[in-house]
């Protein structure tokens, strides 16, 4: 491993930046890839958003949700099936796209679909994970382990960039408070970003989550999404994380936590104005 390497500050997925002090980015998406059809129109979609408010965009959607509450629980279409529409998506859109890893092997086969591979944060301090990501040469974003303070993620990202690859960043997504509850707590932001050297993620969405909340799987407070993201991008982030779906009650996944797709395109424009004025001493 090298320990020499620092994390960069700038972080570029496809045409996209991330950086602490750079206009906010999106990522965005359903959570997972339900079909070719849903996800090329979820993606068009996002990408007409994105180019009528200017601003930058990673689709985001899994190919297994390997952390499901229940085995019964719908996990996605799976690695092989997935990949091709991934190359679809980046080849016809020219969108950036970021999906989950959750194994060793699967790895190198993803970062030949995507460009940015994305560590769960159940699995956020998985060393050979972490380093076979990163010898991916791909962007790494690794979510905070609900279970981690703040400045904990000062080592992982220590793995990530000791692997070779400075290209990480570390996305906040509330910790665990009590049973089936998470709190997002703001001063977590500066803190990643001061201990890190990384660009900063908001997770709105996955933070109002209720893990396990409905027995059988999780529930959430969707409401309270542009409640949390407005609250971190006035204190300062490189982009904000946020799954949405054109209808979120009937998702196989996460849908009380989802924004509806007709909803997305006002919240990021309230959220871009919150982060010019939280950002216009920096630029």
């Amino acid at each position: 491993m090298n320990a020499k390497i620092s994390a960069a500050p700038v972080v570029s997925a496809g045409n996209v930046k991330f950086g602490n002090a750079l206009p906010l980015a999106v990522i965005a998406g359903p959570c997972q890839l339900e079909s070719r059809a849903h996800g090329l129109e979820i993606a068009s979609a996002l990408k007409e958003i994105a180019a009528r408010l200017k601003i930058g965009l990673v689709y985001k959607t899994s190919f297994d949700k390997a952390n499901r509450t229940s085995a019964s629980g719908a996990r996605g279409m799976g690695l092989d099936k997935a990949l091709p529409i991934f190359a679809e998506i980046r080849s016809t859109l020219g969108l950036p796209v970021l999906t989950d890893v959750h194994e060793i092997d699967q790895c190198a086969r993803v970062a030949e679909a995507v460009d940015v591979l994305q560590i769960p944060a159940f699995l956020c301090r998985q060393t050979d994970l972490l380093l076979a990501a990163a010898a991916t040469g791909k962007v790494v974003n690794v979510k905070k382990g609900q279970f981690l303070a703040p400045w904990d993620m000062a080592n992982v990202v220590a793995k990530v960039t000791g692997g070779g690859n400075p290209n990480v960043m570390v996305t906040e997504r509330g910790a665990s408070f009590g049973y089936n509850t998470l709190v997002s707590d703001m001063r977590a932001l500066p803190i990643l970003a001061r201990s890190t050297g990384a660009p900063v993620i908001f997770d709105a969405t996955h933070s109002v989550q209720q893990p396990g909340g409905k027995g059988t799987s999780s529930g959430g407070e969707r409401e309270f999404v542009p409640v949390l993201a407005r609250a971190a991008v006035a204190v300062g982030v490189a982009g904000v994380f946020i799954e949405t779906h054109p209808d979120p009650d009937n998702a196989p996944s996460d849908g009380p936590n989802m924004v509806p797709l007709k909803d997305f395109e006002a919240l990021v424009k309230n959220l871009m104005a919150f982060d010019a004025l939280a950002k216009s001493e920096t630029r």
